[in-house]
């Protein structure tokens, strides 16, 4: 890319390695203080079973941009309820916002007793790759896009064994060799064939056992969604639709892209992201500059593109052209350089993306705007509800 900062990394950032944490730049989660919810910089509240969002808003009967939106305002301490469609009047003429075109891999091939979740693509054509056990019994044809799981479909745990050198037969004649393990849950492997078309014929999206059943590949792309690459769904930017950013653009609010695929998130608690793959264009970098030069304001549509354009921060506040792996953490500690506003999900207690919001919203804020969304009975997760906050 022309004019751009390349900060690849040889194969994969030494970062990924021992425990997986990125060294200098991971903070310890603290628990959580007398209120339960949060202290320092991260979350210790409880999330009801309730609270979980089990299928997508159109299963609910909502549009996807008719989901809810918690408005939270770090200069004046407000906090607000809103629908999602509410945005382009929340926002001002000259904001931009910043999002992530990554399109969502089917992930997950299922075996009868495990599952491989692809993770990353590492330089060389090898790739990170999760290992769960699946619980409950399988009821269709392991690889199937229609197999399902009785019990807690979907349901599974971190998968401890393995060793190098290993081979593990997959769906479709296919064939995994574990090559070295990079973290206690990510092996470096490398499979016979090409990834991307072997996912398309035999993966699924990857699910954990708060989604009750499977649902198609679109339900887990963005509008905005044109570089295949993620793990996960970059979910922020679910809720946008055609039309509500026809009428954001309409109101003089622009829209730019960045790419960051995403990895395998966690379930489990204390785990900050990965190491992954990002670029930050040249025209987005100008937009982004244009933006605050004329006294708009830059918002994420999610923390994947906070960590892409906090990677990209050059002194001063402005970002350019970068691409490669970023091993960056927003925290406290850190602050942020670039944006002044995010759009995300809900976040689970402890979940490292906390440090990340308590950067831009502040401890005490961010501690009362959870307590509202526990208390008015928002939805979590990837099909979940809406966070705006606006430093």
């Amino acid at each position: 890319m022309s004019g751009a900062r390349d900060v690849t990394l040889s194969g994969l950032p030494d970062g990924l390695s021992g425990d997986g944490r990125n060294p200098g730049s991971a903070e310890v989660l603290p628990t959580g203080g007398a209120d339960g919810l949060l202290t320092g910089s991260a979350g210790g509240f409880t999330l009801p079973d309730d609270l979980e969002a089990h299928e997508p808003p159109e299963a609910r009967g909502l549009a996807r941009d008719g989901v809810r939106l918690l408005v939270s305002r770090r200069g004046t301490g407000e906090i607000g309820h809103h629908r999602f469609t509410d945005l382009p009047r929340l926002l001002e003429p000259g904001d931009l916002l910043v999002v992530n075109n990554s399109a969502t891999l089917p992930a997950a091939v299922r075996l009868d007793r495990l599952a491989v979740h692809f993770s990353t693509e590492c330089e060389d054509g090898t790739w990170l790759v999760e290992l769960r056990r699946r619980a409950g019994r399988p009821t269709g044809t392991a690889g199937d896009e229609t197999a399902r799981m009785d019990g807690e479909a979907g349901a599974s745990e971190p998968y401890p064994g393995g060793v190098p050198g290993e081979w593990l037969p997959l769906p479709g004649g296919a064939t995994l060799r574990l090559l070295e393990r990079r973290t206690p849950r990510l092996w470096r492997a490398r499979l016979d064939r090409e990834v991307l078309g072997y996912l398309r014929r035999y993966g699924v999206p990857i699910r954990y056992s708060y989604v009750g059943r499977d649902w198609p590949l679109a339900d887990y792309q963005t509008v905005f969604a044109l570089r295949p690459g993620s793990a996960e769904m970059p979910s922020a930017g679910r809720p946008f639709t055609t039309a509500l950013v026809t009428e954001l653009v309409s109101s003089g609010i622009g829209v730019a892209p960045i790419t960051l695929h995403t990895g395998v998130a966690s379930p489990e608690a204390d785990e900050p992201p990965y190491p992954e793959r990002f670029e930050v264009p040249e025209s987005t970098a100008r937009q982004v500059a244009s933006a605050r030069e004329a006294g708009g304001r830059v918002v994420a549509v999610g923390t994947t593109v906070v960590r892409a354009l906090e990677t990209a921060a050059l002194p001063g506040g402005r970002i350019g052209a970068a691409s490669g792996w970023t091993t960056h953490l927003v925290t406290p500690r850190s602050g942020v350089r670039v944006v002044d506003g995010l759009v995300t999900g809900l976040h689970e207690p402890r979940s490292s993306h906390l440090l990340m919001l308590s950067a831009l919203a502040g401890d005490e804020l961010l501690s009362r705007s959870y307590a509202q969304a526990l208390g008015e009975g928002y939805l979590w997760h990837e099909f979940g509800d809406v966070h705006l906050i606006i430093r």
